[in-house]
């Protein structure tokens, strides 16, 4: 079993909730830290940590610990990414047709297809933020749209996470929520392909 599929089988739910538990001593932060830690290992489910932080702390403030996070993970990839693309060897990539074409895409489109992105959560938001870094986006034009796509994402998935039992003993409930999920899966897929063709035009 590699790295990656070790961290997804202990990053579980039940195991989530025990580490926090485990850890209330320093209140908010340790949430705080799983969510930052995501934006720069994405193969970690923030699905997963998201409701985990809503079920130990409740859903207003598990929503916003994660909410702080996930933004604040986002920006410091994108500040890196930034400085980062000053070196030679990235310059060069960059100037490919391909890349060039859909960095102006995303330049022309700017908050839009980012915040649309960034709601939906099955879409690579780790992506999106080195293709914003690599961009000529401006910092605040970017944070507008990671505040408010994540807003919409965060809470969605805290709101399950915290009336979690609830949804497991209404199967109705769980049934309306899978499709919503599965709805927001297939459009936030049909956004990532329609952006991949316009930048490939």
């Amino acid at each position: 079993m590699d790295f990656i599929e070790l961290m997804k089988e202990l990053l579980t739910l039940e195991n989530l909730l025990d580490f926090l538990h485990e850890y209330e001593s320093f209140g908010p932060i340790s949430g705080f830290l799983l969510v930052v830690l995501e934006a720069f290992l994405p193969f970690l489910p923030l699905i997963v940590i998201v409701m985990a932080n809503a079920a130990a702390f409740g859903l207003w403030l598990g929503f916003l610990i994660s909410w702080a996070g996930s933004v604040f993970g986002a920006c410091v990839v994108y500040y890196l990414v930034q400085k980062v693309k000053r070196y030679h060897w990235i310059q060069k990539w960059l100037k490919k047709e391909k890349i060039r074409r859909t960095m102006s895409w995303v330049e022309r489109h700017g908050f839009g297809p980012i915040f649309l992105m960034l709601c939906f959560p099955f879409t690579p938001s780790f992506l999106i933020n080195v293709v914003a870094g690599l961009s000529k986006i401006k910092f605040f034009q970017f944070f507008l749209a990671l505040l408010a796509g994540k807003m919409v994402m965060i809470f969605t998935i805290s709101y399950i996470g915290y009336d979690l039992l609830s949804f497991i003993r209404a199967p109705i409930k769980t049934a309306v929520v899978i499709f919503i999920m599965l709805i927001l899966w297939f459009i936030g897929k049909k956004v990532e392909l329609h952006l991949q063709v316009s930048g490939e035009k």
